[in-house]
């Protein structure tokens, strides 16, 4: 090993010393980490077994006022009076008459109040009325259970558990008349609780993440979710001989488990988080940890580079040379570089090799450039081969294929490419009248109603007068285009985009005015300066001012105003001069 060592070229020896220390460097780092990652771990464990049981305070005393709703429900003498009523008569019609007061009467107790799904009241006979944003009509069973559960507790409260028939949490307690002190049975009241809203706003506000599975827990049973399975049983095993939290392995997984007894039930509060989840932070830090001594190794494979130039130099600058000519780089030969090169036998070969070097790459640069003029020349030809009719009868076939199988938008939307392509193609001249220019507007607004439906409004606002005035060709629909890719594109809501004509001191004003999320200052700035590069045909604003000036003079030409959140307005002052001999 000793000899390896000794006949290994210096900066290899270099490397591998460097990469000894980097290695005894990561070891120290890993167990460091490990470490700090271990203190941090019991924290986390800590801190949101706190916060679950601060999320169980919070919902338990959510549950403390349903139950002081009930107590106000059954002593309420409004509503006793109604089912004494009933109770005494004890009359459909009597129950008919008074239904409708029982109701408006939960409604003004606490039949709105949040967490609550709905009041279901039950009088002597057996009748149900209901009140709340989500009531219902309980089965016969279901209220056959009420009625057994708060029997013994002779008008205390009584938490009626989620059932098939009714997968709800109820607080329930029997009304009992207070009149004369007689305590006769009247009826029993319940209280749907929204249990999924309730618990999900306190873990909100105790920071829970969303991705944690909640269980409330009594006697091996579960209260929320409803579950028919055995599963409550394995989690209610897993608190056993533990203390508030701990990690397990639970369907193949491994999760983080807090739990907190409540001190108004005989509850029991769990939740399973995924390990993985509250430790992505974690790995995170440790790819950044692991990128930064990646870093701090190449840094020092550079610096160990540079200490071995000084005694291999020459003859490794050589070595590179030769390998990037090889690979075929001849751009490399600089004559600062090979001026701090001794003038000995390597600076000798350093200069024929330059030299030759220079020779080859002249020969291979004139290559090239005759290689890419036979290219060009045949990619002309090529180009020359092919007919713009072809083209225009492709689309006409396609255009007949699909009004043939009923495809109208495939119809409408060749049609209007085929006039797209034969305006580009056809008209040569750089000033056509407005009436062409937005026939070619329309064209191109057509193919993009197909693609945004409701969501691009179009409009048009010229006067005939208008329609024979002089325009600079493809001045109006590179705007259009622009309001669609930084208007329409940008919305979920549907954005106008509307163009119209008037006279301004003589001089003819088109507006295309759009409804899209509009330009702050600096971006307009730059879009006038043309820094912006313009999506779609790559005509900007600048060119098409340019074309204005250069066709009609300084006194017209484009002004843009913009602002952010209400809409772009691009308006073309031309000169208006209608050309009666085209008409």
């Amino acid at each position: 090993m000793k000899a390896l060592y000794r006949n290994l070229r210096i900066k290899n020896k270099l490397v591998v010393l460097i990469a000894a220390i980097m290695l005894l460097v990561c070891v120290l780092m890993f167990v460091g980490q490990q470490y700090a990652f271990d203190v941090y771990d019991k924290e986390i464990y800590r801190q949101s077994a706190k916060s679950l049981s601060l999320a169980s305070v919070g919902i338990e005393s959510e549950l403390e006022k349903m139950e002081r709703l009930t107590f106000r429900l059954a002593t309420d003498p409004t509503l006793q009076s109604y089912l004494s009523k009933i109770k005494q008569a004890g009359t459909d019609y009597d129950r008919f008459v008074v239904a409708g007061y029982i109701r408006s009467r939960l409604v003004e107790l606490g039949g709105m109040e949040k967490y609550v799904l709905s009041i279901q009241m039950i009088d002597y006979y057996g009748n149900e009325y209901a009140a709340g944003v989500k009531r219902i009509t309980n089965s016969e069973r279901r209220i056959q259970q009420i009625k057994e559960e708060t029997g013994p507790h002779k008008g205390g409260n009584t938490w009626i558990m989620p059932s098939s028939d009714d997968g709800t949490l109820s607080s329930a307690r029997m009304i009992r008349s207070f009149q004369e002190l007689e305590l006769e049975p009247l009826g029993t009241v319940a209280v749907r609780i929204d249990m999924d809203s309730l618990f999900n706003d306190y873990l909100n506000k105790a920071g829970e993440q969303s991705s944690m599975q909640l269980y409330i827990l009594k006697d091996s049973k579960s209260i929320y979710p409803v579950s028919e399975t055995k599963e409550e049983e394995r989690l209610s095993g897993y608190m056993e001989g533990r203390q508030g939290y701990t990690t397990i392995n639970h369907e193949g997984k491994r999760y983080f488990v807090a739990y907190v007894p409540s001190s108004y039930t005989n509850w029991t509060y769990m939740t399973l988080i995924p390990y993985d989840n509250i430790f992505e932070r974690i790995n995170e830090v440790k790819r950044a940890a692991l990128l930064v001594l990646g870093f701090l190794f190449l840094l020092a494979l550079v610096l160990s580079f540079r200490f071995s130039k000084g005694i291999t130099g020459p003859i490794e600058k050589l070595n590179v040379k030769m390998k990037r000519v090889q690979l075929g780089h001849f751009d490399t030969f600089d004559g600062d570089i090979d001026r701090d090169i001794p003038m000995d036998e390597a600076g000798q070969l350093h200069r024929n090799f330059r030299m030759m070097v220079q020779r080859i790459d002249d020969l291979i640069k004139e290559n090239y450039v005759k290689q890419l003029a036979i290219r060009e020349s045949e990619f002309k030809a090529l180009q020359a081969q092919i007919n713009p009719h072809f083209l225009y009868n492709t689309l006409e076939t396609i255009n007949w294929s699909a009004k043939m199988s009923g495809q109208r938008q495939i119809s409408q939307m060749v049609e209007s490419l085929g006039f797209l392509l034969r305006s580009s193609i056809s008209i040569k001249e750089p000033i056509i009248l407005l009436q062409d220019e937005l026939e070619i507007v329309k064209h191109y607004v057509t193919i993009q109603r197909i693609r945004f439906e409701e969501r691009l409004d179009f409009q048009l606002d010229v006067p005939e007068m208008f329609m024979q005035t002089s325009i600079p060709k493809l001045s109006l629909q590179p705007i259009v285009e622009n309001a669609v890719n930084y208007g329409v594109e940008q919305m979920i809501e549907p954005c106008t985009i509307h163009i119209r004509a008037e006279l301004v001191d003589g001089q003819l004003v088109i507006t295309i005015e759009d409804t899209g999320p509009g330009m702050d200052a600096k971006f307009l700035a730059e879009l006038a300066e043309g820094v912006v590069k313009p999506r779609g045909s790559g005509l900007g604003l600048r060119n098409i001012e340019d074309r204005i000036k250069l066709c009609f003079g300084e006194a017209y030409g484009v002004k843009v105003v913009s602002e952010r959140y209400k809409g772009t307005k691009v308006s073309l002052n031309l000169p208006f001069e209608r050309r009666e001999d085209d008409v």
